[in-house]
C-alpha cells in the first residue's frame, strides 16, 4: 500500500467520523444556520423597507433581499468555520490526538477529516439559508451555469476560510477560546458591502470596506445570481464619485492586472531594422 493511499484511506477514515458527530448532533448544524437566518429575517422584514429605499431604483424590502444575500452567505461561512475551530480545540485538549499519535494514521489525515466535513457542513447549512431566503421571496434570474459558478466562488472561499479556523483552533489553549477567535470573521460582511453600500461609510470605514477580503467576494456575488435590479456598493459609490468601479473578479480570484509596459528613455519609435532618414 503506498504512502499516498494510505493517506487518502486515513483521511477517509476521519471523515466518516466527523460526519458521524455531525448526524449524532444534528442541533449543531441547525444551530450554526440559525444566527445567518434570524439575521436574514430581521434585515428584510425590520430595516428592509428603509434600507432598500436608498439602494438600486428604491424597490424596498424587495430589493433588499437581493441585496443582503452575499453578505448572508458569507456570514453562513463564517458561522460554520467558528465551529470547525471549536471541533479542531475539542480534539486538541480532549487526549483524543494523544492517542491517535500511538496508532499507524497519517498526520494530516485528521485535518484533512474536519476540512472536508466542515465543507459538507458548510453546504448544507447554505442550503437551508437559501431555503429560507426562497421563502421570504429570494428570486433570482441566474442561469444553471452561473449558478454552480456563485457556489464554486462560496466553496472556495469556505475552504479558505476553514482552514484558516483550523489553525485558529489548534493554536488555542482552551475550547473557550477557540469559540472567540474567529469571532471577527462573522463581522467582516457587516464592515464590507454585505448590509449597506460603501458610499455612505466614512471615509477611514470606506477604505477598509472596500478592500477587506469578503466585499470582492460579495460584489462578485451579487454582479449575477442575486442580480434582481438590486445595485452592488460599487458601482453605487463610483456613479457618486464619478469615477469608473474597479474590476473586482480579478481581485477576488488573485489574479493581478497588468501594467502597460514603460518606454525606456531615449528609446526611439521607429521598429527595429529601420533606420531614420
Amino acid at each position: 500500500m503506498s504512502s499516498l493511499s494510505h493517506t487518502l484511506a486515513d483521511s477517509a477514515t476521519m471523515l466518516r467520523r466527523n460526519l458521524r458527530h455531525m448526524l449524532r448532533y444534528p442541533s449543531m448544524t441547525v444551530l450554526l444556520a440559525g444566527m445567518p437566518v434570524v439575521f436574514l429575517l430581521l434585515f428584510v422584514y425590520v430595516f428592509g423597507g428603509t434600507l432598500g429605499a436608498g439602494i438600486g431604483s428604491g424597490g424596498g424590502r424587495g430589493e433588499y433581499i437581493m441585496y443582503v444575500m452575499p453578505g448572508i452567505l458569507l456570514m453562513t461561512v463564517a458561522a460554520v468555520a467558528q465551529g470547525t475551530a471549536i471541533s479542531v480545540a475539542m480534539d486538541m485538549t480532549e487526549g483524543i490526538i494523544s492517542r491517535f499519535r500511538t496508532m499507524s494514521i497519517s498526520r494530516g489525515a485528521i485535518l484533512t477529516g474536519h476540512v472536508v466535513g466542515s465543507l459538507i457542513q458548510t453546504m448544507i447549512t447554505l442550503t437551508i439559508v437559501i431555503a429560507v431566503a426562497l421563502l421570504v421571496g429570494f428570486r433570482s434570474d441566474a442561469t444553471p451555469v452561473e449558478w454552480l459558478a456563485a457556489l464554486g466562488i462560496i466553496a472556495m472561499i469556505a475552504f479558505a476560510v476553514i482552514w484558516l479556523s483550523v489553525a485558529l483552533g489548534l493554536i488555542s489553549k482552551t475550547v473557550e477560546s477557540a469559540s472567540n477567535l474567529p469571532m471577527p470573521l462573522t463581522l467582516l460582511p457587516f464592515l464590507g458591502s454585505g448590509f449597506v453600500p460603501t458610499d455612505s461609510m466614512p471615509t477611514a470605514l470606506r477604505w477598509f470596506a472596500e478592500y477587506q477580503p469578503f466585499t470582492p467576494v460579495m460584489e462578485t456575488l451579487r454582479s449575477r445570481p442575486s442580480s434582481g435590479g438590486s445595485v452592488s456598493s460599487t458601482s453605487a459609490s463610483a456613479r457618486s464619485s464619478g469615477t469608473r468601479p474597479l474590476p473586482r473578479l480579478p481581485r477576488c480570484a488573485g489574479t493581478p492586472r497588468r501594467r502597460p509596459a514603460r518606454r525606456r528613455r531615449g528609446s526611439s519609435a521607429t521598429p527595429r531594422g529601420r533606420r531614420r532618414s
